[in-house]
């Protein structure tokens, strides 16, 4: 599309005061680090004519480019930046390959001169076909985004990327998961972060106790008011232990170690109705004068978590009053 539209080739750039803020963003994206980026690195050529496919600089013969390959010959040749075919000699039919140095080989460059040959040698060199760029991790050879995200997300592995995948797995509404990957991001806007954003507020108080400062961590797993929510809906299904007051933390340890792996993407679900209901009551608070009261987000989350079980779970038979009285029983038909 570039050459055709531009006239620029794969190795030739737009000077910068030229480029658009798209195009350097795009030229940072596919060469980032220097002359080639991770898109460079997932490309190969099939040479046709050899008339567009550096010689020592792309990739066109095994896996790496030449000059990587061979960095004592291209240090020593005249032909670097040069295409293909101005490597070659067509003689009729044949060709001949024409490299020039800057010097003479000694006897041991000489010897990797006759295996550069032997590599090169592979490569049949056709007139009247064209050189293609090949996508190396597609067997077809073409583009695909799925392939490119997959050769992207091991260069960007995060510490939370195995806790977003248990929290996108669990089994609860999806409004209700984007609110709990949001406070696992601390990307929520509590007061505490709204005043980091420059709003202007009264107070930055948590709007529940009214006793420290409205932060993610201390509204959701630190705030009284949360603790006795949690407390309760652990009481629902008879356990007991201390949860941990930092978020990520908090997932994890939110498990049923005896349960399948059906059964705990139901109890991650749970954890992120409660996280949501909690944030629900919140904004009911500060937009509808609520009073604070942990019983009714506790209903709220009996209710939510068996609404998602009633009409989404598979073979979910079970009536709201089974699911208040004996939410385990319920959850342990899931096998």
């Amino acid at each position: 599309m570039l050459e055709s539209k531009y006239g620029l080739g794969t190795d030739e750039m737009v000077p910068i005061k030229y480029q658009s803020l798209w195009w350097r963003d795009l030229t940072r994206v596919c060469r980032e680090g220097g002359d080639e980026g991770w898109f460079q690195g997932e490309v190969v050529w099939k040479v046709g004519s050899g008339d567009k496919v550096r010689f020592w600089e792309d990739v066109w013969v095994g896996s790496s480019n030449l000059k990587t390959v061979y960095p004592r010959l291209f240090s020593l040749s005249l032909n670097q930046g040069h295409k293909v075919e101005q490597v070659e000699g067509w003689e009729g039919s044949t060709w001949r390959w024409t490299l020039s140095w800057r010097r003479g080989r000694f006897e041991w460059e000489k010897l990797m001169e006759t295996e550069l040959g032997a590599l090169i040698s592979r490569v049949n060199i056709k007139k009247d076909e064209k050189d293609v760029l090949e996508w190396r991790t597609e067997t077809t050879g073409l583009f695909t985004v799925r392939s490119a995200y997959e050769c992207l997300a091991p260069k960007s592995r995060d510490p939370l990327d195995a806790v977003f995948k248990d929290l996108w797995e669990a089994k609860t509404f999806p409004s209700v998961l984007m609110t709990a990957w949001r406070v696992l991001l601390n990307r929520i806007p509590t007061r505490s972060c709204l005043r980091r954003r420059g709003v202007i507020l009264d107070t930055v108080d948590c709007v529940m106790c009214e006793i420290k400062e409205e932060s993610c961590q201390h509204l959701f797993f630190e705030c009284k008011f949360a603790c006795y929510v949690w407390n309760l809906c652990l009481r629902w299904f008879g356990i007991l232990y201390v949860p941990h007051n930092e978020g990520k933390n908090h997932f994890e340890s939110f498990c049923l170690p005896q349960g399948s792996i059906k059964q705990n993407k139901i109890w991650k679900g749970i954890w992120a109705t409660i996280v949501w209901s909690l944030w629900e009551h919140r904004n009911s608070i500060v937009f509808n004068q609520s009073a604070a009261d942990e019983e009714e987000v506790f209903q709220k989350v009996q209710l939510k978590s068996w609404l998602w079980l009633k009409h989404k779970g598979y073979r979910f038979v079970y009536s709201f009053s089974d699911w208040v009285m004996n939410p385990m029983v319920c959850i342990s038909s899931y096998k």
